[in-house]
């Protein structure tokens, strides 16, 4: 492969395919490919597949995709068009790649790939050792390496100034839509793209989930802002809350809970920790202030390519965490009809613990209406 970064990726898979016992890895139209080599092929119902071997590696390519996509790798391409579908290109890529007269190979399959695409793969290779991607590419991807804790970094950075540029611009009667519109602007005047922003105006922040909307600011309001930016191919995540006024007892409680909670995970965050054990730490404190049932969702997610991938943060998840694992810390009490508070980091595992991306203070924005 001619790009360096894409060429180390796949001798890193190679070496976890020879420890993992694995003859082949297939990956889809999907991050995964991305990921590893680069090219992003337009998907629809035509099957496209890289066939990653010990030796060789190859993609199933519709020609109509061939010339767009060649521009993106030098792995050969095993190309079928529309009048005879791609049956015999794929007896020759497995060919290619060593795989066809192996008897019970171990194989791992994308598992976001299309289902017509992987019962295509396991009709012509049939066997009972298959798995998912979690100890061979989603392993890699795991892993962040410097330039993609330099590119998480950025888009936080950005995502600060734009957090900070919302709450500085909360007015009596505007809508969530219209602040949502605000951050977004922000993104885009410097080079990023939004990747998503939930608003929610009061009760709806009691919605973990909120769809932003046509909600109007008060007097005496929470504000809950989570949103996201995507740049130089990584994207930024966090969710900040405040009040517009003069914040309830209630509220500034509940804050002081969450925000204590987000410290508790952030200490228990470090390589050899379980990923169950971090969920604990946070879930503990808000269980023992008494609003263990207000916490209805897991502590966090991983986040590289995808803002949500593995390593995923929840009560049972016996994950051993590593460094370089990038993920979110976001425990939240949502008070139904009331307010909903959700404070989230993303931090990145080092050698000692971790670091946390946003430069952004979690205290709380109050704005005085104007």
């Amino acid at each position: 492969m001619s790009h360096p970064v894409f060429a180390a990726r796949l001798d890193a898979l190679r070496a976890l395919m020879s420890d993992t016992q694995t003859d082949l890895v297939a990956l889809g139209p999907s991050t995964h490919m991305g990921w590893l080599s680069g090219v992003n092929p337009h998907g629809d119902e035509r099957p496209v597949m890289l066939l990653v071997g010990a030796q060789n590696a190859g993609f199933l390519m519709p020609a109509l995709n061939a010339n767009s996509a060649r521009q993106m790798t030098d792995l050969p391409f095993f190309t079928w068009g529309d009048a005879e579908g791609p049956a015999a290109a794929l007896t020759e890529l497995l060919n290619f790649v060593g795989i066809a007269d192996m008897s019970q190979p171990s194989i791992v399959i994308d598992e976001t790939m299309r289902a017509d695409f992987a019962f295509r793969l396991t009709d012509a290779v049939p066997t009972q050792n298959r798995r998912f991607t979690d100890d061979t590419v989603g392993a890699l991807r795991g892993r962040k390496d410097a330039a993609e804790k330099d590119a998480i970094k950025a888009a936080h950075l950005l995502n600060d100034d734009a957090v900070r540029l919302a709450f500085d611009s909360l007015r009596e009667g505007m809508s969530e839509r219209e602040l949502q519109d605000i951050i977004r602007g922000h993104y885009k005047a410097h080079g990023a793209a939004p990747e998503f922003t939930i608003i929610g105006f009061g009760a709806n922040g009691a919605f973990p989930h909120h769809h932003t909307g046509e909600t109007r600011l008060e007097r005496d309001m929470a504000v809950l802002i989570d949103t996201g930016c995507r740049i130089n191919g990584y994207p930024s995540d966090m969710t900040r809350c405040g009040w517009f006024g003069t914040p309830s007892d209630e509220y500034q409680k509940v804050f002081q809970v969450v925000e204590q909670a987000v410290q508790a995970a952030v200490s228990a965050a470090k390589p050899g920790a379980k990923a169950r054990d971090v969920d604990a730490a946070a879930r503990d404190v808000i269980t023992q202030a008494g609003y263990g049932e207000l916490f209805v969702h897991r502590t966090g997610h991983g986040l590289g390519v995808d803002v949500h991938e593995p390593p995923y943060i929840t009560a049972t998840s016996e994950v051993v965490l590593e460094e370089g694992n990038v993920f979110s810390i976001e425990p939240g009490i949502y008070v139904p009809d009331e307010f909903g508070v959700r404070l989230e980091e993303i931090v990145i595992l080092t050698k000692d613990g971790n670091e946390v991306f946003s430069e952004l203070p979690r205290t709380m924005a109050n704005r005085r209406p104007t």
